[in-house]
């Protein structure tokens, strides 16, 4: 019985960077799905990364690293926002962690939270007057940056 036919795995995607770069890094580079060429996935690497996988200083990604700032499914960052948000300062997710960490479930030092392990924590069963302080003073400090606030 003859083997059956191998089917060629088809790469797609699209990737594009910047011409503009900084020290010698792109300053925007997008990148999803697979390299034609090497059948690799593809990842992200710029000043401002956005793809399924990527690295930057601002990135926007499935999976990614932003050192400043990161927002995705998954992310890691000085900041973050995303579904898994580890943040160093500042988190926002269903799982965050930061100084100030906001989600279902958070670490931090200033955690909102449903479940929450903090030093200062307001969740449905700990109302730490500091960490209601703290957020109240946040939503202020957003409202006024918006220019809603006084």
């Amino acid at each position: 019985m003859p083997a059956p036919p191998v089917r060629a795995r088809r790469a797609w995607g699209f990737e594009w960077r910047s011409a503009t770069e900084v020290l010698g890094i792109p300053l925007v580079h997008v990148a999803v799905g697979r390299d034609p060429r090497t059948g690799r996935l593809r990842v992200a690497r710029g000043i401002i990364a956005v793809g399924q996988f990527a690295i930057g200083i601002v990135t926007v990604a499935q999976f990614g690293i932003g050192l400043l700032f990161g927002f995705g499914q998954c992310v890691l960052g000085f900041t973050a926002v995303g579904q898994v948000a580890l943040g160093a300062y500042f988190g926002a997710g269903q799982i965050a962690t930061g100084m100030t960490a906001i989600g279902q479930i958070a670490f931090g030092y200033y955690v909102l939270a449903q479940v929450g392990v903090g030093v200062h924590v307001w969740s449905p069963t700990v109302k730490d007057p500091l960490a209601i302080q703290h957020f109240h003073d946040l939503w202020e400090t957003v409202r006024r940056a918006a220019g809603h606030g006084g």
